[in-house]
């Protein structure tokens, strides 16, 4: 298993501090793809930029499809546009490849016969290992649930992660988060003001 779908596993079965939307998981999931790559040494970071390196065998399909998208012309691409890039619709590619895995299943709606309900987690090694890793604290996957909205509030620095360039995509990722939560709530105000005006408020 790798860090992304440990990390969606563990989505699905925990409670967050506040809704988690896909938009968020999908730049978590991103920034999860690129500290297994460098795990491998598919990558190398300079400075904030991805550096490929070689492609090895990658036996999970959606990391091998990340490191065959990496751009690998200088001056290469930095970590904040690939998480923008290739975190576009990647919680819903990941869902998909777990369910035809028959790692996910989908809850049925009462009433509604055709329409897909929540994903979640089938009995499997796969689920064991990723609750393994959450109840061992290992540090990359509690910061990246923690930074999402799930488990203890985040710390200013991952405990236990000494890796700087894993700390870089980290910080990057917690920054992307911010960001689209005030895109989220510059958006909420906009349309609250817009409908105000036609209320004549």
């Amino acid at each position: 298993m790798t860090t992304p779908r440990d990390l969606l596993l563990i989505s699905l079965e925990l409670t967050p501090r506040h809704p988690v939307e896909r938009g968020d998981l999908s730049l978590a999931l991103a920034a999860a793809e690129v500290i297994d790559l460098l795990g491998v040494e598919a990558v190398r970071l300079d400075g904030d930029r991805i550096v490929p390196g070689y492609l090895p065998g990658l036996s999970d399909r959606l990391l091998a499809t990340a490191a065959e998208s990496l751009v690998r012309d200088a001056p290469h691409e930095t970590v904040d546009d690939w998480l923008w890039r290739r975190g576009r619709g990647l919680a819903e590619a990941y869902e998909t490849v777990l369910e035809d895995e028959g790692l996910l299943t989908r809850q049925r709606h009462r009433g509604l016969p055709f329409r897909k309900g929540a994903a979640v987690p089938v009995d499997s090694p796969a689920r064991w290992r990723a609750a393994d890793r959450w109840a061992a604290q290992e540090p990359v996957l509690m910061a990246l649930a923690t930074a999402l909205g799930y488990g203890a509030e985040p710390a200013e620095q991952a405990p236990g992660v000494v890796d700087e360039a894993v700390t870089t995509v980290l910080a990057t990722v917690s920054d992307a988060l911010q960001e689209l939560a005030a895109v989220r709530q510059r958006r909420a105000i906009e349309e609250a003001a817009f409908e105000n005006i036609w209320r004549g408020e």
